[in-house]
């Protein structure tokens, strides 16, 4: 799910309406997946309880945080280089105090303090409400670390502020961690076991959204078709729970329908899905409620059966492609993305092939699309060697970035014509007379200003596209 912020977004500085009695500043930049992002507004709102106010200025913060990332080699050097500036900056301001959170932390422990000495704080992602302690203890002088994975913290207690924000759109945290041993993947190891969020939290933030302003929200987590709330305790342990806790249960479609009738004008997305916990009920619920967005982020990663072996995928080539017959079955005009990892241990020219041709089958509206990274501590970087040569990654990628940009061109082509509905977010980024937003399949559309505000819905009619995004003019406000 890491790839649902925009590249843009990476590293963004994390700022929210200062609070007059609070007298030390904080800067927070934030890497990696949308959950890290959500995950800084909780650490805001933590902190600003203990008399922090965030800044944009690196040089007169009093504690800077980097929320890291893990996923990839290429997320956890950016963020190294980061740490170095930190250090630069803090030789000139002594006081300043430096912390690591998140995916990267949880991966690196003790090491930031003790090897490398580049942090004086190491926060792992179930650690945040134990800030306070922490700092505490790096103002006695003393280093500070908590990366003890939790059973049950999913911060459904915490009101997260919103930062940065357009004020329309807003993450929602609904589950935490993974029980999906991916071999390529360190999210179970950094964020540990999978816990679900209670639905009434989960339902009271939304309301409160809603009466804030904002008209859109994505529900989180690394597998939200997972979610499973039963009155407490890991998914797991399920098969223990009482009859009553059985028959009450709330499962992720039931979830959704909750959500969508709370806030029946409000947009409602959700990312990420796991193509083996995917189930129809979900994609009904979709069907019958207009306010749940048509698009299903749905990662296969390969398009062999072999390699999906090899990756501890729990669904084979065939059974994707059954989902993917039925999802555009029940929900014709939904849009589906993917993402796709090339070069990983053992693969060949066969095995690729395979996913060219599943994509060709498929014919995905966007995606993302990496060479494999080994990632230490992963089972695959434990016991497999990467021994696909990095030309032959390359290519491979490459192959797969064009025939995605094909599809991709065909299905924005298939708009022109059309009237779409376009949830307005925000100015354009190539000219400030025209608005930019997005379908419900999550297609960005720019348009003239006209008359229109931030936060309104509008009938859009393409008359154009490039291959990503859908250029029309506004017709109307939507019902």
């Amino acid at each position: 799910m890491e790839k649902i912020i925009d590249e843009a977004k990476q590293g963004e500085t994390l700022i929210l309406e200062p609070k007059d009695t609070n007298t030390r500043k904080l800067f927070i930049e934030s890497y990696g997946c949308a959950m890290n992002f959500s995950d800084s507004e909780i650490v805001a709102s933590i902190l600003t309880n203990e008399g922090f106010n965030t800044t944009q200025k690196l040089e007169e913060a009093d504690l800077v945080l980097v929320n890291t990332c893990s996923i990839r080699d290429k997320a956890e050097q950016t963020i190294r280089k980061r740490l170095e500036k930190y250090n630069a900056v803090k030789k000139i301001n002594p006081k300043m105090k430096v912390g690591v959170l998140g995916c990267m932390a949880e991966r690196l422990k003790s090491k930031f303090l003790e090897e490398e000495k580049i942090v004086d704080l190491v926060v792992g992602p179930d650690a945040y409400k134990d800030l306070p302690n922490l700092l505490s203890e790096v103002e006695a002088g003393r280093d500070a670390i908590n990366v003890i994975l939790s059973k049950d913290e999913t911060y459904g207690d915490v009101s997260p502020v919103r930062l940065n924000t357009n004020g329309i759109t807003a993450f929602v945290s609904i589950t935490r961690g993974c029980d999906n041993m991916c071999t390529f993947c360190v999210v179970p190891f950094t964020r540990g076991r999978e816990r679900s969020r209670d639905p009434q939290s989960i339902l009271e933030e939304i309301n409160d959204l809603w009466q804030n302003g904002y008209k859109e929200i994505t529900l989180l987590g690394q597998n939200v078709d997972s979610y499973l709330w039963y009155g407490g305790g890991l998914k797991k342990d399920f098969e223990k729970a009482s009859d009553m806790q059985k028959a009450t249960a709330v499962n992720f479609s039931k979830l959704l329908e909750l959500c969508a009738k709370a806030q029946p004008k409000m947009r409602i997305r959700f990312s990420t899905s796991n193509p083996q916990d995917m189930t129809l009920d979900v994609v009904q619920t979709m069907a019958k409620y207009k306010n749940i967005c048509n698009h299903i982020h749905l990662p296969i990663q390969s398009g062999s059966n072999r390699i999906l072996k090899e990756m501890n995928r729990q669904h084979t080539r065939e059974e994707y492609m059954e989902l993917i017959t039925n999802i555009k079955r029940i929900l014709p005009d939904c849009a589906i993305s993917q993402d796709m990892i090339a070069g990983f241990p053992t693969e060949t020219e066969a095995d690729h092939q395979d996913t060219l041709n599943l994509m060709e089958f498929v014919q995905y509206d966007f995606g993302y699309m990496y060479a494999y990274s080994e990632r230490p501590g992963t089972m695959a970087g434990r016991n497999m060697k990467d021994d696909v040569p990095e030309a032959i990654k390359k290519r491979r990628l490459q192959e797969i970035i064009d025939a995605q940009r094909a599809h991709g061109h065909i299905k924005t082509q298939a708009n022109v014509g059309q009237v779409r509905e376009v949830l307005i977010e925000k100015t354009s980024k190539k000219s400030d007379l025209q608005w930019s937003g997005r379908t419900s399949q999550n297609t960005v559309v720019v348009f003239p200003k006209e008359h229109y505000k931030v936060g309104e819905f509008v009938n859009v009619k393409i008359n154009e596209c490039t291959t990503a995004t859908l250029i029309g003019e506004a017709v109307g406000y939507s019902e």
